[in-house]
């Protein structure tokens, strides 16, 4: 699944984790964000407001894809907070339709750069932060593009309350010994397994299109959980 960041990269042209495709929309999607995007909608320009004003546990989802798995957690969770970050407009019109189909009222969206946006957060903000299935650009010469890179890791160690979780998942084998090696060098994240590796599938985590998908074609899923501990 393409997620939406660009790459921390400084004094240099800023090397991006994703690509804009040009992804159909349908004309229920395109209704659907006219109407309800604005008034969901975290502007990534502006300072940081908390939409619900600190009184709610927060969940941050880098990269939603088509939202099933957002939708379903804030549906579960009523009584927390979810923003999700996702820079495909399709995407974010089928979470949209969720939403509005399930009358979920506890979604918030980051329709833009997400990683330029959390730079300007402040610390300690998010109880968990999921990324699943970033794109894996499995090329070797593309590879400085991938999500999981030592300075973003430290930005998500950043953000998580102390006791936050950091959920990941992928399904390609050498991306996911690298995100093993760089969170595990992270200082500040612990990882819950007692060897260090990779974790069983969180309970919040359910099977998405896309990861039924990659099951069928033979992938194997990679599940990585970390804890935010006092650096």
């Amino acid at each position: 699944m393409p997620v939406m960041e660009d790459a921390l990269n400084t004094g240099h042209r800023p090397i991006r984790s994703f690509v804009l495709r040009q992804g159909r929309i349908t004309a229920a999607q395109s209704r659907i964000i006219d109407h309800r995007l604005p008034a969901l909608k975290i502007p990534a320009e502006k300072p940081w407001q908390d939409p619900w004003n600190g009184q709610r546990a927060l969940t941050l989802e880098i990269g939603f894809g088509n939202g099933e798995h957002l939708a379903a957690l804030a549906a579960a969770h009523p009584e927390q907070g979810f923003i999700g970050a996702e820079v495909h407009t399709p995407g974010v019109g089928s979470l949209l339709l969720q939403i509005d189909h399930a009358g979920i009222d506890n979604i918030r969206i980051v329709h833009d750069d997400v990683v330029t946006w959390m730079k300007t957060l402040p610390d300690a903000l998010f109880q968990r932060i999921i990324i699943q299935f970033p794109d894996p650009w499995p090329k070797t010469r593309q590879q400085k593009r991938r999500l999981i890179q030592p300075e973003f890791a430290d930005m998500l160690c950043r953000l998580l309350k102390t006791g936050g979780e950091l959920q990941l998942a992928t399904d390609w084998a050498d991306y996911a010994e690298q995100m093993l090696t760089v969170l595990n060098q992270t200082r500040g994240l612990h990882n819950t397994q007692s060897d260090k590796g990779f974790a069983g599938r969180p309970v919040n985590r359910i099977p998405t299109r896309f990861e039924r998908r990659g099951e069928k074609l033979g992938h194997s899923v990679y599940d990585l959980v970390f804890c935010r501990v006092n650096r």
